[in-house]
Parts: C-alpha cells; sequence; structure tokens
C-alpha cells in the first residue's frame, strides 16, 4: 500500500473539484481525503495500490469539466492507515 500527496492548482475551487475527485477515488477503492487551501490550491491525501493512485493522478491532471488544472505536485510515501474512506474535509 502507498500513500500520496497531492497540491492541484489552477482553477480547483468553486468548480466540484473536491466533490468529483471524491467520486473518482471512491470508484478507484482509494482511501483519503481532499481539502481547499486558503492560496487557492486543492490538497489530496490518498492512500491504496500504487496503480490505482497513478490512474487518481490522472484523473486529478485533468480534473472535472469546469476545472482548469495547471499543476499537480506529487508526494510519495508509505500508506500509514489513516482513513477508512475518502472524505471531503473543510
Amino acid at each position: 500500500m502507498n500513500r500520496a500527496d497531492l497540491l492541484i492548482s489552477g482553477r480547483v475551487q468553486g468548480v466540484f473539484y473536491r466533490a468529483s475527485a471524491q467520486e473518482e477515488a471512491m470508484r478507484l477503492g482509494l482511501c483519503g481525503e481532499i481539502r481547499n487551501l486558503p492560496d487557492g490550491r486543492v490538497e489530496a491525501i490518498v492512500e491504496g495500490p500504487k496503480e490505482r493512485i497513478d490512474e487518481f493522478i490522472a484523473w486529478c491532471k485533468r480534473g472535472p469539466p469546469s476545472s482548469e488544472v495547471e499543476d499537480v505536485g506529487v508526494h510519495w510515501s508509505p500508506a500509514r492507515g489513516d482513513f477508512r474512506t475518502f472524505v471531503i474535509t473543510h
């Protein structure tokens, strides 16, 4: 099991990015959380099999139709088992 911490920048707030990302993560069977940051970026922490996380990252680079993703920074580490599901936090 792996963990990826993502920082997503661009037009990613106010465009249903978090809710769409939650749907995608749950479809892929991943656990974690996603939240808006005060500087306009979105932060996601996701845990699961590397192949599924790679699929999630690819989705994050596209985002929902109304978003305009400029960059997705990724930091990999071993999973910690902090999550039971994928939630939106504030």
